[in-house]
């Protein structure tokens, strides 16, 4: 009995895991900006492939510390990162569609032009 319980247990963390990983893969093709991208697919996922990782705790003989410590790293992880990815977006410049506010406008410095010699070719020198 306990073992057919395990395997019910994986085959529901399976069909759970792939729902969250299938509706971030949806969130990243269908929304508008890599700010809603980021949204969908860090949260999501993140819960996606924990409990994927939960359900091969329970059909492989993985000891529950490492499956533990795999899925404590992916929580911590996984938003940092979406943070990051959408920092630098932020940074670049892409734009946000139907934006209702922009907290960060007043805290970011005014961009600059790129300097026009570091696109010139770089002349040859003459002996």
């Amino acid at each position: 009995m306990p073992e057919s319980l395990g395997y019910l247990i994986a085959i529901l963390a399976v069909l759970v895991g792939t729902f969250f990983s299938l509706v971030g893969i949806i969130g990243l093709v269908r929304l508008p900006d890599v700010y809603a991208r980021m949204h969908a697919t860090g949260k999501v996922s993140t819960f996606g492939v924990a409990l994927l990782t939960v359900a091969a705790v329970f059909t492989t003989p993985l000891a529950w510390s490492k499956a533990l410590l795999l899925i404590a790293l992916l929580i911590l992880a996984g938003p940092v990162v979406s943070h990051a990815i959408s920092s630098a977006a932020y940074r670049l410049g892409l734009p946000m569609k139907q934006a209702l506010r922009d907290d960060l406008a007043s805290h970011q410095p005014a961009r600059r032009a790129p300097a026009e010699s570091s696109t010139a070719p770089i002349a040859a020198e003459s002996p």
